[in-house]
């Protein structure tokens, strides 16, 4: 009983085979076959070593969520050159409540405006990312995998006096609240008032002012490799005294989460304007530069993603079955044509009609033709 039901099990299980096998006695080898093949195997080989590199590959995915975050502080980190003294100069922040932040994180330091030749390669290199950036977005989601990190060259004062240094650096950080603000420097150090703030600036001469200035670094929150701030290495001249210059900034959180970098910080993008102060042509105003920033209430979230194991085992399997599949039809497709063909020769479709057998024409060249005679 045992074996009858083992042996209806098997001829069950054998009329359930998909995949039914033909003896090696029917299977014919051909020469086209086995082209056809090989022309197979290899662009599965190809196509199957190209997929492996797109597995390998990495992209980054963007996701948009609300910044819960609203008590804790903004890091504003500041590296601008301005071509006036230190002494004429002040910078500070001031927020939307009106609550000036002290700037004891600046640095005042007496340098020239004129940049050295490595100096200026390496502004006018970032200069160039930053068109680039503009131009091609994905460069970006390359900078974040890459992580790339660099700083400028230092700058040499040499045998310079600070008597003789006409610029000044203020570079360093500050620590904000999270509301909008704005971020200047004018002419006068910057001294308490009851209902905001004010600059000591009645004892410098107009003719002192020169508000020309280059930003080397412009950033908000922790700096990390692989984001170039859109600030970095601007650079403006004016020819005026009375220059006011403005950028709008709008500061996006942002959550960085790659295979080499895990951090939050913040990007920004930004827009800009500046005019001469003429009191006289109605171009009212005070001459500095002027950051007004405000904060985005939406995050960003960058991660990098990679193609799951089993995403491209399935893309594979759809490489090799498709091109089975294909090569297949076009064999035995390319094989009728062809026995269509050759069958039409041999039924004599397309021979050429033969001429009167040679026999033939002997025979009606030997015939007399008999005419009629007269009595």
């Amino acid at each position: 009983m045992r074996r009858l039901t083992r042996k209806k099990a098997l001829t069950l299980v054998k009329e359930l085979d998909a995949f039914p096998k033909v003896p090696e006695s029917y299977v014919e080898s051909t020469a086209s076959g086995g082209t056809v093949s090989l022309i197979a195997f290899t662009v599965m080989a190809v196509l199957a070593f190209l997929e492996f590199f797109v597995y390998r590959n990495t992209w980054m995915k963007y996701e948009y969520e609300v910044d819960k975050d609203f008590s804790s502080k903004l890091k504003i980190n500041v590296d601008i050159t301005v071509a006036m003294r230190c002494q004429y100069i002040g910078a500070d922040v001031l927020d939307l409540a009106e609550t000036m932040v002290a700037s004891d994180g600046l640095k005042y330091e007496p340098v020239n405006f004129e940049l050295s030749p490595q100096q200026r390669l390496w502004q006018m290199t970032l200069l160039h990312i930053q068109e680039r950036l503009r131009v091609e977005h994905s460069l970006q989601d390359l900078l974040f995998k890459a992580a790339i990190k660099g700083s400028p060259p230092a700058q040499t004062q040499g045998e310079d006096s600070s008597t003789s240094l006409s610029a000044c650096r203020i570079h360093g950080h500050l620590y904000v609240n999270k509301v909008a603000g704005n971020f200047h420097i004018t002419v006068g150090k910057s001294i308490p008032h009851p209902r905001g703030h004010a600059h000591l600036a009645a004892l410098v001469s107009h003719d002192s002012f020169n508000f020309s200035h280059r930003i080397d670094h412009l950033s908000f929150g922790e700096a990390i490799p692989g984001i170039i701030s859109p600030l970095d290495g601007t650079e403006k001249v004016s020819a005026d005294s009375n220059h006011m210059f403005q950028y709008f900034i709008t500061i996006v959180p942002t959550k960085l989460n790659t295979y080499k970098v895990s951090a939050e910080t913040h990007q920004y993008s930004v827009t800009e304007q500046e005019r001469v102060i003429n009191h006289a042509a109605g171009s009212h105003g005070v001459s500095g530069i002027f950051m007004k920033y405000d904060i985005s209430s939406l995050m960003v979230k960058v991660t990098e993603t990679h193609m799951p194991l089993w995403q491209f085992l399935i893309r594979l399997c759809g490489i090799i079955g498709g091109i089975f599949s294909t090569t297949g039809m076009i064999h035995s497709l390319v094989g009728f044509l062809v026995d269509v063909i050759c069958c039409r020769f041999q039924m004599g479709i397309y021979k050429p009609l033969n001429k009167t057998p040679p026999d033939v024409q002997e025979n009606s060249g030997n015939s007399e033709t008999l005419l009629p005679t007269e009595n």
